[in-house]
């Protein structure tokens, strides 16, 4: 997709056409974007016993033909192409109307930025600290048949299995 996370963008049709934002997220499976202040849409909450009931409001996708990347130049709509750079020999992408190079803006999500915070304060990181894949905590893979090993037996004689028969 030519479009990326950060990118200005104008809302070339639809309900908010001729509305400026930027891009937070590209979904590039389904071909749409969520572009700040844009497609803002209501859900409301019902009550339960434990919270009240209540209105949320937040950004719906669009999809990504009725966006255009703003020419940093010019700041009107333009298309997206690509060149080679002659200095680089890397792709890069380009504004049509004027042909001044788009960057991609390296954004980072929060998440991330405050998980690396906390981890500036230690030295070095441990090899324990390091996430296990699902499969692991599951019983898939080489992992699990090494783990479940005893000396007993092999992995298949622990693991549980279902009966076969009526309430047996």
């Amino acid at each position: 997709m030519k479009l990326s996370h950060g990118d200005p963008v104008l809302i070339i049709s639809g309900k908010d056409k001729g509305k400026k934002g930027t891009v937070m997220r590209v979904l590039v499976s389904q071909n749409r974007v969520l572009v700040s202040g844009v497609n803002m849409v209501t859900k409301h909450i019902k009550k339960t016993a434990q919270t009240e009931g209540k209105k949320v409001r937040f950004e719906a996708s669009i999809h990504v033909s009725n966006v255009q990347i703003v020419d940093p130049k010019t700041g009107k709509a333009s298309r997206i192409g690509y060149r080679v750079d002659p200095k680089t020999g890397k792709k890069v992408r380009i504004a049509k109307l004027s042909g001044t190079v788009l960057s991609r803006v390296n954004v980072e999500p929060e998440a991330k930025k405050t998980m690396e915070k906390s981890e500036a304060g230690t030295a070095s990181k441990t090899p324990s600290s390091k996430k296990k894949g699902f499969w692991k905590n599951v019983g898939f893979g080489a992992d699990a048949s090494e783990a479940t090993k005893t000396e007993a037996g092999p992995a298949h004689a622990t693991i549980p299995t279902r009966s076969a028969g009526r309430g047996s």
